[in-house]
């Protein structure tokens, strides 16, 4: 096996180099001419175990025999090669069989080069150093592609996670509940809305600066996070409202939420610097299916109006959607406007 010697460039880490070959002398001869070049190597007796080593600890390059009983070095590529966890690993095939059926077949099986046997070293170095300046750009784009993977997560929670809260921003939130609610008329399975708003939010800043504002919507985010389902899904719908999207809850189920949302509120000592306060929400609640509720946005302006209902008759309260405390407090729906609804005035809700 005479030749011109392998050489590693100094700069670089020495590359592994996996052995698989079921005969022992040739084992050792290429391992002893590799690590005399500064390759380090490991070698296997087998496909089987060529394989277990690729799993524990994958390899720079595979120097991979043909022949060998059991598993063959084209199966033993073809299950590499095909392994989405494993990174890039180039394979070079040995075969004694110098013809072009079993280059072929080899490079068909998933091998990136092939040698013949006898070794000729100098042309075995030639295809390791090909396969291994492949390998370190393989290995560069995989890098760069995580980084942009990783950059793109970072804008999308840019986009569509409150940078206070935690909570999915008004544009996500909105885009949630339109598919959520496109699904449940498709299965015909009830869907519920909570709309909640902080009460006299504008004193809480306007006495306690905005950093207390800011601290209140975050731990209101957290008391919402915690009540929801792992279904369900929580945004920030605007400065100190929040918006709760319930698939598979009536009308019943969601103002149960409501309640118990409002209730946790109301005990909860918000916490500000090293000052407590405590505050109330109002939430306003409805459901599809309701014949007055068509589409996404008749569904979000019904639990509108139940908290503007909410807001003028006192605040800290839940009110379902065309329930009778809800009728009893807006428009007949046989006047001018027709839509029975409160008329949005000076009072109530706009008073926060």
């Amino acid at each position: 096996m005479a030749g011109e010697p392998l050489t590693v460039e100094a700069t670089s880490p020495a590359p592994r180099v996996l052995i698989v070959d079921d005969q022992e002398d040739n084992r050792e001869v290429l391992r002893l001419r590799l690590e005399a070049h500064g390759f380090l190597t490991e070698t296997a007796a087998g496909g089987a175990e060529a394989l277990a080593c690729v799993a524990a600890d994958p390899p720079d390059v595979i120097l991979l025999d043909v022949m060998m009983p059991g598993l063959d070095g084209f199966e033993v590529a073809r299950r590499i090669k095909a392994d989405p966890s494993l990174p890039f690993i180039p394979i070079i095939m040995q075969t004694a069989l110098d013809s072009e059926r079993a280059a072929v077949d080899g490079l068909a099986a998933g091998a990136d080069e092939y040698v013949t046997k006898p070794v000729r070293f100098a042309e075995l170095e030639a295809r390791l150093r090909s396969m291994l300046r492949i390998k370190a750009l393989q290995d560069a784009v995989a890098r760069r592609e995580q980084e942009l993977e990783r950059a793109n997560s970072e804008l999308r929670a840019l986009v569509t996670t409150d940078a206070l809260t935690g909570l999915a921003t008004r544009r996500h939130i909105d885009e949630r509940l339109r598919e959520m609610l496109d699904h449940a008329i498709r299965l015909c399975e009830p869907l519920g809305v909570v709309l909640c708003d902080v009460d006299r939010f504008k004193d809480v800043n306007d006495t306690m600066g905005h950093a207390a504002g800011d601290e209140v919507l975050r731990q209101l985010g957290m008391l919402l996070r915690r009540s929801a389902r792992e279904i369900d899904r929580v945004g920030r719908y605007g400065g100190e409202e929040f918006l709760a999207i319930l698939p598979g809850a009536a009308l019943d189920a969601a103002v149960t939420f409501a309640e118990r949302v409002r209730q946790e509120v109301e005990a909860h000592r918000f916490t500000a610097g090293q000052t407590t306060l405590r505050c109330t929400i109002s939430c306003g609640v409805a459901a599809w299916p309701h014949p007055r509720i068509r589409d996404r946005d008749t569904l979000l302006r019904a639990a509108d109006d139940a908290l503007y209902v909410a807001k003028r008759t006192g605040r800290n309260r839940v009110i379902r959607f065309d329930g009778a405390e809800f009728n009893a407090n807006t428009k007949d729906p046989d006047d001018e406007h027709g839509s029975g609804i409160p008329v949005r005035g000076g009072t109530g809700r706009d008073q926060r």
